[in-house]
C-alpha cells in the first residue's frame, strides 16, 4: 500500500505574524484592566473618564473659541498657542487645563489621576505649576486625525524598556517639550498604572476626544504609527522624520 509523504508544516507569513500580533495587542488591551486588583482597576477606569472629560472640555471650549483647543489658539483669544512658537514649554503645562477651567466644571480633579503620586490643587485659582496635574498634552492634534494624540497619562517614556519612573515627565514639575518621532518606541513607564507589570498600561486621549486604555505593546503597533505628525515646529526645531509634539506636566 502506497503510504501518502507526510507535509512539512507551512510557516507563518509575514502577513499573518502581523495580523496573529495586532489581535493579541488587542487583546490584552481589552483584558488589562479586569487583571488589576480591584483598586488599581476602579482608579484606572476613573483616570479614562478623567481624560474622557478633558476631551469633551476640548469639544466645548473649542466652539467658543474659533474651533481650536487652547494650544492651538492664539492669546489674544484665549489660548496660548503663541508661546509653543518657543521650544522648552513643558513648565507651562498646566496652563492648558487652567484655560479650560469652566469646561472642566471648575474641578481640579479632573486633571489628576487618582493613581499618581501627584495630588489635585484645591482649586484651579491654585493651580499655578505642574505638580497637580497628570496628563500630558499633544499640542496639535485635532479631530480631523482621529489617530492623533491630544493626551495621555504623564508615565510615558522613550524605548523599548519601561522606566521606573515618570519617563518624560520629571518630579520636579519643570515639565517637558517632547519631539517624538512617530516611528520611536515608546513605553508606559512602572508608575500609575503599571504597578510594577513590566507589560506597562495607561490611557491615551484621541484628537476626536475618545479615550482609550492601552498597554505598551497597543500603544506601539496600533496607535503610534497612525498617529498625525506635527507641522508647526518652533524654529529650527523641525524633526527631519514625521514627529509629534506632546508637552509633558
Amino acid at each position: 500500500m502506497k503510504q501518502k509523504a507526510l507535509r512539512k508544516p507551512r510557516a507563518m507569513t509575514l502577513v499573518e505574524l502581523i495580523v496573529v500580533l495586532a489581535v493579541l495587542s488587542l487583546l490584552a488591551a481589552m483584558l488589562l484592566p479586569a487583571m488589576m486588583p480591584a483598586k488599581q482597576r476602579s482608579n484606572y477606569i476613573t483616570c479614562a473618564s478623567n481624560l474622557k472629560e478633558i476631551g469633551t472640555a476640548y469639544r466645548l471650549w473649542a466652539a467658543d473659541n474659533g474651533g481650536l483647543p487652547p494650544s492651538q489658539q492664539i492669546m489674544k483669544k484665549g489660548g496660548w498657542s503663541d508661546c509653543l512658537t518657543n521650544a522648552n514649554q513643558g513648565a507651562i503645562c498646566w496652563t492648558n487645563y487652567l484655560i479650560m477651567a469652566d469646561e472642566l466644571g471648575q474641578s481640579p480633579n479632573m486633571v489628576v489621576c487618582p493613581n499618581e503620586a501627584r495630588k489635585a490643587a484645591s482649586s484651579f485659582s491654585n493651580l499655578f505649576d505642574n505638580t497637580h496635574v497628570s496628563y500630558f498634552v499633544g499640542v496639535c492634534a485635532n479631530d480631523v486625525y482621529p489617530q492623533s494624540i491630544m493626551g495621555g497619562d504623564r508615565n510615558l517614556g522613550p524605548g523599548t524598556k519601561p522606566d521606573p519612573d515618570y519617563g518624560f515627565s520629571p518630579k520636579s514639575g519643570k515639565g517637558n517639550d517632547v519631539i517624538l518621532p512617530i516611528s520611536s518606541p515608546v513605553s508606559w513607564t512602572l508608575k500609575i498604572h503599571s504597578a510594577g507589570n513590566p507589560a506597562g498600561a495607561g490611557n491615551i486621549l484621541r484628537g476626536d476626544g475618545s479615550g482609550e486604555q492601552a498597554s505598551t505593546a497597543f500603544l506601539r503597533q496600533m496607535f503610534m504609527p497612525n498617529a498625525q505628525g506635527t507641522n508647526n515646529w518652533p524654529a529650527g526645531f523641525g524633526p527631519a522624520t514625521p514627529s509629534i509634539r506632546l508637552v509633558f506636566p
